[in-house]
């Protein structure tokens, strides 16, 4: 639950993070949305919970140490970044540990290549599809609105972006909820509750809520980082950010695809910066990110390996 909770703490707060930087909702209220409608996002579908339960390694030849070192690494790496507001993808963290702790339990051989398969389509979902797709939708509105009263535009993009702050929100709780049910399911075979897996309700209701606590708790860091510093925006652009990654995150979650959320919103926030000029994103900031997207695999799966070891030598 501990990773969960984290979860909820350092990545839920992206859902938000344009529509607070706008000053659409209130963090107090953007909280309450994001933390409400990522809980009933939790409870649609199981297709990202299966991939990531019966998909990523052979379930037979790991134990619950190896779930637990896989989750430790999740904890102390996004806690380090959170301690910065650099927001973390805890679906590559979790992926990452969860293959560094097999490594060192089960050998190569446990890991399988159809779950990780979805991985890797993820990584081009999330950063190129929602780059494309807030620019594209971005510069359509530009196309459109162009002569139009800011004042009148601007109070109706102001609505639009809490039902689009929305959408995000409940589509963040049925990508990312769903892959931490995933993990509690599997825990649940390996200790011998169920013989086969499977995602009874109860486990939803937990997860869910543990996630809706943990963005209750915080996250105040990474909505700067992510919706005040990268870019400047406006509640047009922040519209445009959320409805592209959110439907992005929606096909992905269709079809059972773990991608990163974080990676996604980002993204999609650079692309409608980028679709007046390129200089309107501060590279800089994106920078910050994009490394610790890409650091996120080896060290979490270091992290995750180490720990597997520790834990087989007590």
């Amino acid at each position: 639950m501990g990773a969960e909770f984290v979860n909820g703490w350092t990545d839920a707060p992206n859902a938000i993070a344009t529509v607070v930087s706008t000053k659409v909702l209130s963090p107090s209220r953007a909280v309450l949305l994001a933390t409400s409608l990522n809980i009933i996002g939790a409870f649609c579908g199981t297709a990202v919970a299966a991939t990531i339960g019966k998909n990523i390694v052979v379930l037979s030849a790991i134990n619950l140490e190896t779930i637990a070192a896989a989750l430790v690494s999740i904890i102390i790496w996004s806690s380090i970044n959170a301690r910065w507001g650099i927001p973390t993808s805890e679906s590559h963290a979790l992926v990452a540990g969860l293959a560094g702790a097999t490594l060192a339990t089960a050998g190569p051989e446990a890991l399988l290549w159809l779950g990780w398969k979805k991985v890797l389509i993820g990584l081009v979902f999330s950063s190129v599809v929602g780059f494309i797709g807030s620019l594209l939708i971005a510069r359509l509105i530009i196309a459109r609105f162009a002569g139009s009263a800011p004042t009148k535009t601007g109070v109706w993009f102001s609505r639009l972006q809490i039902v689009s702050a929305g959408f995000m929100a409940f589509n963040h709780g049925s990508n990312d909820g769903q892959k931490f049910i995933g993990v509690f399911a599997m825990t649940l075979v390996l200790g011998g509750v169920y013989a086969e897996f499977t995602v009874p309700f109860w486990v939803i209701l937990l997860c869910a809520g543990t996630m809706g606590i943990g963005t209750m708790v915080g996250g105040w860091r990474i909505i700067k980082k992510v919706g005040m510093s990268m870019v400047d925006l406006k509640p047009w652009q922040g519209f445009c950010a959320e409805t592209a990654a959110g439907a992005t995150i929606m096909a992905a979650s269709h079809f059972g695809i773990p991608l990163s959320t974080t990676h996604t919103i980002t993204m999609s926030i650079a692309g409608v910066g980028a679709s007046r000029r390129m200089d309107s994103v501060r590279w800089d900031i994106a920078k910050d990110i994009i490394w610790a997207w890409v650091l996120t695999f080896p060290v979490c799966g270091a992290i995750g390996f180490v720990v597997a070891l520790l834990i087989k030598q007590l």
